[in-house]
């Protein structure tokens, strides 16, 4: 099912705080995100106390329900607690972003990662076009409103800037090496 702002039975926003849950007070807000078929990616901002553990419990609680009706069954989906990491370097927080909209869905790509460097256009767009990745919406692709860039101002403005810094990143200075292992312990 791909991520539609417009629910197609009912014509409701998807995405919108309808008036009858009450008042909406955020705990983060979505920098970037990519949802593999086994696990999911997100970069996010806290801006109220405690926002990201709340934020992640809610979540997680939201999806096992979801999964556990849908399917039929009960119990838990995830092996254990969410793993995060605090970002304070700026250059770390760009390719960071770079790892989450771009090189995940690279794996996606037919042939893998290799093949995605090897033809990075195509596989630049196919990552543009992915429907569980927050690139094409960091673009003005799709407006479905999940996230928020304030933090790239300077990059996200112009999609062939951040190309450059994209090719630039996996494939002269291998951000993969620079980001370390991103399994956090």
């Amino acid at each position: 099912e791909i991520l539609q702002k417009v629910d197609p039975e009912n014509e409701h926003n998807t995405f919108e705080w309808r008036p009858e849950w009450g008042s909406q007070e955020p705990l983060v807000e979505i920098i970037s995100y990519h949802l593999s078929p086994n696990h999911f990616h997100l970069l996010i901002k806290e801006i109220a106390p405690r926002g990201i553990s709340k934020f992640m419990k809610k979540l997680g609680n939201g999806y096992t329900a979801y999964r556990n009706i849908i399917n039929n069954r009960s119990g838990r989906i995830f092996q254990g607690a969410y793993k995060g990491k605090t970002i304070t370097d700026e250059r770390y927080l760009q390719y960071l972003d770079i790892y989450i909209q771009v090189l995940n869905p690279f794996e996606l790509f037919t042939g893998g990662i290799n093949n995605a460097l090897a033809h990075f256009e195509e596989a630049f767009q196919f990552a543009l076009d992915y429907p569980f990745c927050s690139l094409g919406e960091s673009f003005g692709m799709r407006n479905i409103e999940i996230i928020k860039r304030d933090n790239f101002k300077d990059t996200s403005k112009d999609l062939e800037a951040y190309k450059e810094i994209c090719r630039d990143a996996l494939l002269v200075r291998n951000v993969r090496q620079f980001l370390g292992k991103l399994t956090l312990e």
